[in-house]
This record gives C-alpha cells, sequence and structure tokens, in this order.
C-alpha cells in the first residue's frame, strides 16, 4: 500500500496529462500500482505499526540539522543527540539519515518542446589537457542542441574567449543549415555581463554578433538546470 500524498500526486500528474508511464518512472511507482490507484481513488490506506526507538525523541532534530547542512555526516550527529540524552549506537542514525535523503521529494517537470529551427541551447565542457611537447593546453567543448531535433554539433577548442565562441556558433549555424529565433546559455561572462535577478545584462561583443542574424539571446535561471 502506498500513503496518501503519493495517492495525491498520482492525481495531480495525471491532471497535468502525465502518462501513466510518466507517472510511474517520475513516483518510482509500478505502472500497474498507477493504474490502481487511478481506478480506485479510495482505497484505504493501512498504515503500518511502527515499533518504537530509541531514536524517537530526537527524529524532528535530526530533520532540522539535515534541512540546514544537507551533506551532515552520522557522527556529527550522533553527537549532538547524545548531549541530549540519546544513548544508542550510530548504526540507526546512518540508517536514519539515509532514509531522510532517500526520500527527499522530486520536482516533477514537463517535457519541454520547442518548434523546428525555434531554439539552441549551448553549453561549455571541460576535457582535462592536450600535451604538446614539454607543454599542455586546456581543453574545451562547445555544445550546440537543436531543441527540437535534439541535433547535436561540438566542437572542441583551447579557448572560450569571444572570438572562439563566435567562430564556433557559425560553424554550427553551417552544420545546421540555417539559424534559431533563440539561443539559449547559462551565464557564461561572454554572453551575460551581470545579472541581478531576472534582470539580466548581456555581453555587447555576444549582441553584437547576434544582431545581424536576429538571434534573441535567453539567459537560465541560476542554479536552475531545467
Amino acid at each position: 500500500m502506498i500513503d496518501s500524498r503519493t495517492v495525491f500526486e498520482i492525481h495531480r500528474l495525471k491532471e497535468m496529462l502525465f502518462s501513466k508511464r510518466q507517472i510511474a518512472q517520475t513516483l518510482n511507482l509500478d505502472r500497474g500500482t498507477v493504474k490502481k490507484y487511478l481506478k480506485h481513488p479510495d482505497t484505504a490506506y493501512k498504515p503500518r505499526k511502527v515499533r518504537s526507538s530509541k531514536l524517537d525523541p530526537y527524529r524532528e532534530l535530526i530533520k532540522e540539522m539535515v534541512a540546514q547542512y544537507p551533506k551532515v555526516k552520522a557522527p556529527v550527529v550522533l553527537r549532538q543527540i547524545h548531549d541530549k540524552g540519546f544513548d544508542g549506537e550510530i548504526t540507526i542514525v546512518r540508517d536514519y539519515l539515509k532514509h531522510l535523503r532517500h526520500n527527499v521529494y522530486k520536482e516533477a517537470f514537463i517535457r519541454f518542446e520547442s518548434g523546428p529551427g525555434q531554439q539552441i541551447q549551448i553549453d561549455w565542457g571541460h576535457f582535462g589537457s592536450l600535451a604538446y611537447g614539454n607543454s599542455s593546453r586546456k581543453l574545451y567543448a562547445l555544445a550546440v542542441i537543436e531543441s527540437h531535433s535534439r541535433m547535436l554539433y561540438v566542437v572542441f577548442t583551447h579557448s572560450q574567449k569571444q572570438e572562439t565562441l563566435h567562430q564556433s556558433l557559425v560553424e554550427a549555424f553551417s552544420y545546421f543549415g540555417g539559424t534559431p529565433k533563440e539561443i539559449v546559455m547559462d551565464n557564461m561572462l561572454t554572453a551575460v555581463t551581470e545579472r541581478v535577478g531576472s534582470m539580466v545584462r548581456f555581453n555587447e561583443s555576444f549582441l553584437n554578433f547576434l544582431r545581424p542574424f536576429s538571434i534573441t539571446p535567453v539567459a537560465c535561471n541560476i542554479k536552475a538546470p531545467h
């Protein structure tokens, strides 16, 4: 049996037009379970009897510690609750931390779709360095993906400078056989000079490069890869 919150999430995702398969993947459930609770939403939830544990009086405190310090280690937690009277072993502390981190709620997102030629997305990757005799140079790759077809163009370079970015994009346009209406990138300095919340100041050289192509730049939200 699953809990009432999971049943609620099943029906919420169904209202968002998720398929049974997508709901199952999002909530890590079997498709048969999803089908069952969509057909019988009022199926009674029978909670298991929970055995008491020495850790019970300290669970809320541990939750607060994990919320404030997500990577806190079991020995640190043990010291904190030991000072407050806990006399159990570190094993149950480790198990509870694992339980908390495994059950962190993951927000679901609808797959992004774009029209043909509407948008490309770009990002730099780092690939260590290449040796040239007694010296070496850093190796980068610019990945350019056409959002509709997922067609990918990758160019390797030794630089992420402005002129290298421009040249790589021209090569990508040639590879794709045209230019997009939008170009989405992260907040790389060669594209974004300054950002305050939703206000973005784009690099002038980058704007001058895009202007003849009539391409609109779009900067991703910070720390939000979706």
